[in-house]
């Protein structure tokens, strides 16, 4: 738990279940610098769309990207998405209660919600779970990991990440900062611009803006390139807050502070979204997908977001298949990302404008494909190679399984993180309301 923050979770009987559902996070120190990406689905959910307007109310900038926050309140088992006005209503309702049980101004409130979409907030039992839960909130680990365990719906294992950086004080010596993370989402998972439900915490000192600059890059490159199952949520959504309790100075654009910063957001982001896949609805094993040798970074990620993301090669991994094939077939269609993505991982916005959408480049004559470490095929050998298939697949047989590919065309590289597709998917997402 970094310091300037107290949080807790509990069951305040939103999900049918009674397992935990109501998470709330508070600052103890002020207002936090804030920073957010979010869902690009026309359908955005209600809490989706208040967040962005408070925090486009308290920096002035109209992109909601960032601002000032106090107070974070998620809800699981109702998405409150494609709920019209009074969804709306709804939401401006909780941030209500949450202010008046917490204090907080009301525009300094950020909301995440999570279940099924087109059902309305039970209102009445939000507001009993605020009024239990906030006089537990603590700033201990424990109270972290309770907020993150209230964030799952369908995950079977609660999600949190954290480490921690050295930075310069006002005084020149140096302090520890840490920087954590909770994240939840392992079905209807395949980002654009956010994840599934994701909030960081930093004790850092730094501004909204600054924050907003690190946040987006570090999504492109981590939760940008996880896929479950091909569908992008209408809820997603990633918060930063730093609280500068830490004693930090603050840390400025452009000074190795702010690379630093950013690493380490990175490293949180990047473990979440490597448990999200591991934890995939039906899972049995992650599949990770390295690109190297392609002619950048971008057309890399591309063309292993591609790989993870075909239902052929996830069903050939849940059989230990070692298909190359299907993977190669899979990369000859990647196509680079949106440009919003495009132009938050470091491009240029016109060249993210020109390239968005375009095909990956692939030259097969010198494409290399390994699976689980055996070399399966090697264009510049000729295509096939001869491998010994029974190695291979029980090298397939492990809790992760690397795709390699070496695209021999440059010096770009990139990776992605998915999981098998499996008969337990198709189960649960078949009676998911029922």
């Amino acid at each position: 738990m970094p310091a300037g923050f107290k949080a807790g979770g509990l069951a305040a009987g939103i999900k049918a279940s009674g397992r935990p559902d109501l998470a709330v996070i508070v600052t103890t120190t002020g207002p936090a610098a804030a920073a957010g990406v979010f869902t690009p689905n026309a359908f955005a959910a209600a809490p989706v769309r208040l967040s962005r307007a408070h925090l486009a109310a308290t920096s002035g900038d109209a992109r909601g990207g960032f601002g000032w926050a106090e107070a974070v309140i998620s809800t699981s088992g109702s998405a409150n998405a494609a709920t019209g006005p009074a969804g709306d209503a709804d939401q401006l309702e909780v941030g209500r209660l949450l202010s008046e049980a917490t204090g907080v101004p009301v525009q300094r409130t950020l909301h995440l919600s999570t279940g099924v979409i087109g059902t309305r907030l039970p209102l009445e039992r939000v507001a009993a779970g605020l009024a239990a839960i906030v006089p537990t909130l603590a700033a201990v680990d424990t109270a972290f990991e309770a907020a993150a365990e209230a964030l799952r719906t369908t995950d079977s294992a609660t999600k949190i990440a954290s480490t921690s950086i050295d930075l310069p004080a006002a005084d020149g010596q140096r302090v520890r900062v840490a920087i954590s993370g909770m994240a939840k989402g392992v079905g209807m998972i395949h980002p654009r611009m956010a994840t599934m439900l994701s909030v960081i915490l930093t004790d850092a000192a730094a501004a909204p803006d600054l924050l907003w600059s690190l946040l987006r890059p570090a999504a492109a490159r981590t939760w940008n390139q996880l896929s479950v199952d091909g569908d992008t949520s209408t809820n997603d959504t990633v918060f930063v807050l730093a609280s500068a309790a830490s004693g930090a100075a603050p840390v400025r654009p452009g000074t190795p502070e702010a690379v630093q910063l950013g690493a380490a957001i990175e490293a949180v982001a990047r473990d979440l979204a490597r448990q999200q896949a591991a934890d995939g609805e039906g899972a049995s094993t992650l599949i990770t997908a390295t690109v190297t040798g392609a002619l950048d970074d971008a057309e890399a990620r591309a063309v292993a977001r591609a790989i993870v993301s075909s239902s052929l090669v996830k069903a050939a991994a849940h059989g230990r298949d070692p298909n190359w094939g299907r993977i190669a077939g899979a990369a000859g269609n990647a196509r680079l990302a949106d440009a919003a993505v495009l132009e938050a991982a470091g491009l240029p916005a016109a060249d993210a404008g020109r390239r968005a959408g375009t095909p990956a480049t692939i030259d097969p004559a010198v494409l290399r494909i390994s699976i689980a470490g055996h070399l399966v095929f090697d264009g510049a050998a000729g295509g096939p190679v001869a491998f010994d298939r029974a190695a291979a697949r029980i090298a397939m047989n492990a809790p992760e399984v690397v795709l390699a590919l070496d695209l021999a065309l440059g010096t770009g590289i990139g990776e992605a993180f998915g999981c098998d597709l499996t008969e337990a998917y198709v189960i649960e997402n078949s009676e998911y309301t029922t």
